[in-house]
């Protein structure tokens, strides 16, 4: 009974550090699709977050979300990146919490030629 109890914790991940984690990799696959849009567009396409959501300036309105998949997503520090259009942008990074979960951060960044990626803070 405890070998059970104890193998169900182990693969039980916290929730919010799971729903995090899934805000960040979702972000970064926004990232990259944006940055090939602007790749193939010519043109520049700025992400910046605000009270409501996010926004891909330069690109069309409908074709990309708008909004984090939990309402009290936020953003700590700068709330801005430049994702093009040219093919090398400089490294850049943001940092998303969730008030819910204080003690985790999620790092969305690129050193500007590899791909978006998230990581656990």
């Amino acid at each position: 009974m405890a070998l059970a109890t104890a193998g169900v914790g182990l693969a039980l991940r916290d929730s919010g550090a799971t729903a995090l984690q899934r805000e960040g990799e979702r972000l970064a696959a926004l990232l990259e699709s944006a940055r090939a849009q602007s790749r193939a567009s010519g043109a520049a396409v700025r992400w910046r977050a605000d009270a409501q959501g996010f926004h891909f300036d330069g690109l069309a309105a409908a074709r990309l979300p708008r909004h984090w998949l939990d309402n009290s997503t936020t953003v700590r520090g700068p709330a801005q990146l430049w994702l093009g259009p040219e093919p090398i942008i400089g490294p850049q990074q943001v940092l998303i919490v969730n008030p819910a979960q204080p003690d985790h951060a999620v790092r969305v960044a690129t050193d500007g030629l590899r791909p978006f990626s998230a990581q656990m803070q």
